[in-house]
């Protein structure tokens, strides 16, 4: 993809959950790598031990698969003139496992939530705003869905440069720069945030 982007590029993105007609656009998104270690975003989704043996065989692509199929909702490809640029998994927060298990993101209330806990963007695109409009069009297909909230972890960096690595959480900024408010603080660099789509 030419790196000569149209500066108003953002502006021409559209947004589709992952269905059984758009699959291959996610295999292509993700590459022969699964977006990072095989993961094909099941990283939340299985308990670690499971996650580990579906990253040989793929086993976590058949496991992402079979979710599509079921009809279940998994999340939202971006996409600018027919490419997938980005992805954000989205789901109910029950969905995902390890979330339910966790002790620094345990859930502050009974509110019926969706979770977007980690996303992916092209190399190529990466640096441009995506994330942030990615994260805009997740509030708009939500808004349309009637989900009421939409909750992240994303990372706030102790370091001027983050890996790309390290970024697959999210960056708090991003969140920030959606709307997203923060609700928890149990770990300091991993706040909670929420965007409410009633009244916004």
């Amino acid at each position: 993809m030419d790196n000569t982007l149209d500066p108003d590029f953002l502006s021409g993105l559209t947004f589709e959950p992952l269905n059984r007609k758009n699959w291959n656009k996610f295999l292509e998104l993700f590459g022969k790598n699964g977006a990072g270690a095989n993961c094909w975003c099941m990283h939340f989704r299985l308990n670690k031990s499971d996650h580990e043996k579906g990253k040989s065989n793929n086993g976590n692509r058949d496991a992402m698969q079979q979710l599509v199929w079921q009809g279940r909702p998994t999340g939202l490809i971006a996409f600018y003139d027919d490419v997938p640029i980005a992805w954000c998994a989205f789901s109910p927060r029950k969905d995902f496992i390890r979330l339910e298990k966790s002790r620094v993101h345990k859930p502050i209330d009974e509110k019926k939530v969706w979770s977007v806990p980690c996303n992916f963007v092209a190399k190529e695109f990466r640096k441009k705003g995506v994330s942030v409009a990615l994260l805009k069009g997740l509030i708009e297909y939500a808004k349309n869905q009637g989900i009421e909230i939409i909750e992240g972890y994303p990372t706030i960096p102790t370091q001027k440069k983050l890996p790309d690595g390290f970024a697959w959480i999210g960056l708090y900024k991003s969140f920030q720069n959606a709307g997203f408010k923060i609700v928890d603080r149990t770990s300091k660099h991993r706040p909670m945030v929420r965007y409410e789509t009633e009244g916004n």
